[in-house]
């Protein structure tokens, strides 16, 4: 279908959902929106499309038209039970309408034929659509059609508690400097070690407690590869990419950490109320969280004066072969197969109005996410926000997403498992990464993989 082809299809579909002659010919939208990974601070991610109902409707009466819709929302605060929920209802053809999930879904589930491409609904030329980031439309796109718009946008980073800083020397000026000596490549990983392990030698923190990472596994942990030169996917071919060397370094960067004593080598299950409660305490010097967070370590957990206790920035890299670097996993809101085209078009018109700046960053603001276009740091409460518009700033122009590639969470598997192995001591970094690449070179998607 050529795109002018598509613009008189989509411009059919509204015709048709929203033309009426009479009452007897009134329009009844039921739309279901389920969101994923959602706790209390993300409720926009389904009311927004609620609010987007409320303005559709009154554009309606406006014209003397009539159209009712109702928005059916829930919300999952995990994954596993949000994916299950999704999947076993679109196999008894009852999925919801509209989903708010990572983008990585968007292979696995066009695939399985659970969603639709959102393009053969959405008006793309509208305002809100056309002025969102590029990189992240590109994230919501597989196999060269888009799937679905980015409903926010995050970044992965590295917190640091500024007194531990300053108690082993680094001046004010100096710690305000490291951000920009961590882009650049000037301060490294194993540079962020040896002050971790200054720090806890003058007991300024509890052993283990100098790099204290995610307490689970987690797309954050790419970054470490990232961030000794591997590369995800190939470009080119995309192929993904398994490089040998920068898994070995990423495995031995972890065992050294361990070995040092400032990493727990039984850290990884640590529930997450314990952690979020250490860190925002200030009981580790440095730590990888995302740009969310901010909200859970001001609220919740009562950290008063932020930016006077913390400092964050990219993750750094690890040796010169690599790069700071920040990984961005945006949602995405997705079509489902469900129901007719005509409301089908009703569904991509509301996500094309909750996409409009102001209405986005209600999300923004409320969850600490980084807002999805350029017009939204001009939305007067974003400007107004410190932490929105120098997060931003200092980040989003640098982030990357994980490729959408049905077989990333096999090759994540492998990777994690290695890691984990690596980090626990129950194999040496070299082993490991041994061990991850057969595994590679001998699983069923092995010619989808470029092994460096």
């Amino acid at each position: 279908m050529s795109k002018s082809t598509k613009r008189v299809f989509k411009r059919g579909l509204m015709v048709a959902a929203l033309a009426f002659a009479g009452h007897a010919l009134a329009a009844d939208y039921t739309i279901s929106v389920v969101a994923g990974g959602s706790g209390p601070n993300d409720t926009y991610r389904t009311d927004a499309i609620e609010i987007a109902a409320d303005v559709l409707m009154k554009q309606a009466v406006a014209k003397g038209e009539h159209l009712k819709i109702t928005v059916k929302k829930r919300s999952y605060s995990d994954w596993d039970s949000f994916k299950q929920a999704v999947t076993l209802s679109a196999e008894s053809g009852n999925a919801p309408n509209i989903v708010v999930t990572g983008h990585e879904d968007i292979a696995p589930w066009s695939q399985s034929g659970i969603i639709v491409p959102i393009e053969d609904y959405l008006e793309t030329s509208a305002p809100s659509i056309k002025g969102i980031y590029p990189n992240l439309m590109k994230v919501a796109s597989y196999n060269g059609k888009l799937y679905g718009v980015p409903q926010d946008a995050e970044a992965r980073t590295m917190f640091m508690w500024r007194s531990s800083l300053r108690a082993i020397g680094y001046s004010d000026k100096q710690i305000d400097a490291l951000p920009g000596k961590i882009k650049s490549g000037e301060y490294t990983l194993y540079d962020m070690l040896a002050d971790a392990k200054k720090a806890q030698d003058k007991g300024l923190v509890a052993p283990g407690y100098g790099f204290y990472p995610r307490p689970s596994a987690g797309p954050d942990y790419w970054q470490y590869y990232v961030s000794f030169g591997g590369q995800m996917q190939n470009p080119k071919t995309g192929k993904l990419v398994f490089d040998k060397q920068a898994i070995r370094k990423t495995y031995q960067f972890f065992a050294d950490a361990v070995k040092m004593g400032v990493t727990r080598k039984n850290m990884i299950g640590t529930p997450w109320d314990q952690w979020y409660h250490e860190v925002a305490a200030g009981k580790a010097v440095f730590w990888q969280g995302g740009t969310w967070h901010y909200v859970r370590y001001t609220g919740k957990e009562g950290l008063k004066d932020f930016f006077g206790n913390v400092d964050y920035s990219m993750i750094p890299a690890g040796d010169k072969t690599g790069k700071a670097n920040t990984l961005t996993h945006p949602l995405v809101y997705l079509i489902t197969k469900q129901g007719s085209d005509k409301q089908k078009a009703i569904e991509a018109r509301l996500i094309e109005i909750a996409s409009e700046p102001r209405i986005n960053a209600l999300h923004a603001l409320k969850s600490a996410h980084l807002g999805i276009s350029p017009a939204e740091t001009n939305v007067e409460a974003y400007r107004a926000d410190r932490w929105s518009t120098e997060a931003t700033e200092r980040l989003m122009p640098y982030a990357y997403a994980m490729p959408n590639d049905s077989d990333l969470g096999n090759l994540w598997n492998i990777y994690w498992k290695g890691l984990e192995a690596a980090w626990t001591g129950s194999k040496s970094p070299e082993e490991a990464a041994a061990d991850a690449e057969k595994e590679v070179r001998a699983s069923s998607f092995a010619s989808k993989v470029e092994v460096r």
